[in-house]
Order: C-alpha cells, then sequence, then structure tokens
C-alpha cells in the first residue's frame, strides 16, 4: 500500500456498491483502510463514551457510556431530536432544563402545555418544530419498549429523518444502525473514500466495511463519534491539515503538497 496517498496502484478504480462510488484500495483492502482509520482517530482522541446522559440527582448530561436505563435512554431519544440542526452545546442546554422540572419521562412530556414546552427547550433552537416532535415521540415511545422500535417506524414520525432515527437506535436502543452525518461525509469525501452525499448510500458503506468486526454496537458508536470528534479539532470547513492524524490517508491533503 502506498502509504503517501493510503491507497495502492489501483485505487483509481471504482467500485458500484448500489449506486456508491467507492475507491477501492489495491488487493481489495477497503476494509483494512476503514478499520486504520478507526485505530489512528481512536489513538489520538481516545474512548468517546458517547452519549452524554444524566447521572441520577445530576443536571448536566455527561459521557459516562451511554445510557444504563429507560429514563437515560429516553434521554438519549430527546437528546437526538434536540441536537437537530444545532450543536450540542445548546441542545444540552435545553436537557438541562428538562431536567430542572423532571421532563424527562413520558406522560409529562406529552402533558404539559405547547407553550411551557417551548420555553423549556428553546435554547436548542427552532423550538416549536422541536417541541411538536417530542410530543409526537413521546407518543410513539408511549406503548414500546426501546428493544421493540424498528427504524421504518421512527422515520414515519414527522420530523425524524434518517440521522436522527439511527441515533436513537444506535445509541439508546443497542442497535447495530451507524450514523452518517455531515461530518462524516466531509471527511470521508475528503479521503476520497466516498463520491456522494446520499445518506443510505454512506451508511451502507460503513455498515458493508465493519461487518464481522467484534463488538459491532460499541464500534459504531465510537466511530460515529471520533469522526464528529476529529471534525471539530482538524476536519472543519477550513481543515487544519497541519497536526491531522489520518492526513497520511488523505486526498485532499496531498493535493494540497503537490
Amino acid at each position: 500500500m502506498d502509504r503517501a496517498s493510503g491507497f495502492g496502484e489501483d485505487s483509481k478504480n471504482f467500485e458500484d456498491t448500489g449506486g456508491l462510488r467507492v475507491r477501492i484500495p489495491s488487493g481489495s483492502l477497503f476494509l483494512m483502510v476503514i478499520l486504520e482509520i478507526y485505530s489512528l482517530l481512536l489513538n489520538k482522541y481516545r474512548r468517546q463514551l458517547w452519549w452524554p446522559v444524566t447521572e441520577e440527582g445530576q443536571i448536566k448530561p455527561e459521557y459516562t457510556g451511554g445510557p444504563k436505563n429507560d429514563k437515560q435512554r429516553l434521554e438519549v431519544a430527546i437528546g437526538a431530536v434536540l441536537t437537530q440542526n444545532t450543536s450540542w452545546k445548546n441542545a444540552e442546554k435545553a436537557i438541562m432544563n428538562l431536567n430542572r422540572k423532571s421532563l424527562i419521562d413520558i406522560e409529562k412530556i406529552k402533558k404539559i402545555g405547547i407553550k411551557e414546552l417551548d420555553e423549556v427547550v428553546r435554547p436548542s433552537g427552532f423550538y416549536r418544530q422541536k417541541t411538536e416532535r417530542l410530543k409526537l415521540l413521546a407518543e410513539f415511545l408511549e406503548s414500546r419498549d426501546f428493544s421493540s422500535i424498528k427504524r421504518e417506524e421512527l422515520i414515519r414520525i414527522k420530523g425524524i429523518g434518517p440521522e436522527t432515527a439511527d441515533s436513537i437506535l444506535l445509541y439508546a436502543c443497542g442497535k447495530p444502525e451507524f450514523v452518517v452525518d455531515a461530518y462524516t461525509k466531509r471527511i470521508f469525501n475528503r479521503l476520497g473514500l466516498i463520491n456522494t452525499e446520499n445518506y443510505e448510500e454512506v451508511k451502507r458503506l460503513f455498515q458493508r466495511a465493519l461487518t464481522g468486526n467484534n463488538n459491532l454496537i460499541q464500534t459504531y458508536q465510537e466511530f460515529h463519534a471520533l469522526i464528529v470528534e476529529h471534525a471539530k479539532q482538524h476536519c472543519k470547513k477550513e481543515p487544519e491539515c497541519a497536526s491531522c492524524p489520518i492526513k497520511k490517508e488523505c486526498n485532499y491533503y496531498k493535493q494540497l503538497k503537490q
């Protein structure tokens, strides 16, 4: 494998995987490239312990390895809605408001007045839409156990798209659904590994590459969290490549050096 680019001599070839153009390293070592990137990011940033949840008696969510009970699973589901189109910092403020009013509860979310809930979740932005979505989500969850939730059911809820649904399934339900976000597309397009913006196609790429990996759910969780951290620290809209831990694998960086 050519360490300067991260790919072998045949890396200009593409494989069509259901419409997704995927760059295949020589010897079909694509899986090795993906796992190497995961390893490099993990070595740089260490375990992220997503999703942040609030411990009993506390107000602020903390990164402790994800939910351990149904209340925390509900908090994750709520957080997945609140973080839509905003930063986690803003979503966290709304969750803290919910915690102060003991509103991480399906029945309480259903019963609370719309205007009152608007004010509670206002810090997350688009609060009217999110109030509506939280109430619809609470109605959906009322008669379901987290282990029984299906992706197609979540996506039918108004305002719950694939990314939000997969976040709930992976982090709240512990189901193997890889989460793709804008950071994932940005980083792996720059690496030269994908050439698409389609959510489902990128998701299939990762799930295909990681199939058979030990501790698949934990790997999905950590990989997604590491991608977010890397995008925040290095692969920004205006990337900071000098100290990037995966720059040797990156087509974008290689082109900058030409």
